[in-house]
């Protein structure tokens, strides 16, 4: 049984990007539109552990409903029950007492938000790998968003093509209306259409350094936020160092801290 989902919670290079747009094709707004729709634009939560979305109508299904009528909240033919961040892995846990491997592919993980039922489509034999892959890095979550969307001749066509509303479908199924799946990622692609727009690698790992180590940027989105350079002053502060932004020597040094 999976005890834990902590790893490094290292984030994406410049490298994974570029291999990311290379081969699933389309352009890099697109790339970064997805991710911003899936997990406001970082894969992890600040305890390290990947971000996940328990879907209780999707238990349900896999174990056909006998744990219903006594754990509704976890095991229902509806959707719903959401409890959000952290508290998703309450709910996963609970569900894993009940049935692990159910519970596993009952969680959407990580970057591209993969359902763990899509395991084989995303390269891998269960959903025990996946999420052990998950826990590693954004590079292993792309890369196993990668694999799922290429998969998918139709997905992967709609991507290329940026036909929001035939990826929605494909990606999130036939309910991508009720949340407005496809006007989101239209939005942010046309944000990110714009170079200056993009999330800044460097900043982007600097900001997943600093939650990691306390010092609370209110996000990892790679933006050069009020939050950011708070939490940028507020660690060179106790560390002793003269008040700045990011640099080469602080952007190394809280590498090495958070152990990414």
């Amino acid at each position: 049984m999976l005890t834990t989902f902590s790893g490094k919670g290292t984030p994406l290079s410049q490298g994974d990007v570029a291999t990311a747009v290379g081969s699933l094709g389309g352009d890099e707004a697109s790339l970064w539109a997805l991710v911003a729709v899936e997990t406001r634009g970082f894969g992890f939560l600040p305890d390290r552990r990947p971000q996940i979305l328990f879907e209780r109508h999707i238990f349900h299904q896999r174990t056909g409903g006998r744990f219903t009528i006594a754990h509704p909240d976890i095991s229902n033919p509806t959707p719903g029950g959401y409890a959000g961040d952290a508290a998703e892995y309450d709910r996963l846990r609970r569900a894993m007492e009940l049935n692990e491997i159910a519970a596993l592919e009952s969680a959407s993980w990580g970057l591209g938000q993969v359902m763990g039922f899509n395991a084989q489509k995303a390269g891998f034999g269960n959903a025990e790998a996946m999420v052990t892959a998950m826990v590693a890095s954004e590079a292993s979550q792309m890369q196993a968003t990668i694999r799922f969307m290429m998969a998918s001749a139709a997905l992967l066509a709609a991507y290329r093509a940026r036909a929001w509303a035939k990826m929605a479908f494909f990606y999130n199924g036939a309910g991508f209306a009720k949340n407005h799946y496809d006007a989101h990622l239209e939005h942010y692609h046309e944000i990110y259409s714009i170079p200056a727009n993009r999330p800044d690698i460097n900043l982007r790992t600097a900001q997943a350094c600093l939650t990691y180590l306390g010092f609370d940027p209110q996000g990892v989105d790679g933006v050069l936020g009020s939050r950011t350079r708070v939490a940028l002053l507020a660690y060179r502060r106790d560390r002793g160092m003269q008040p700045g932004g990011l640099d080469a020597q602080v952007l190394q040094r809280l590498i090495a801290e958070a152990n990414i």
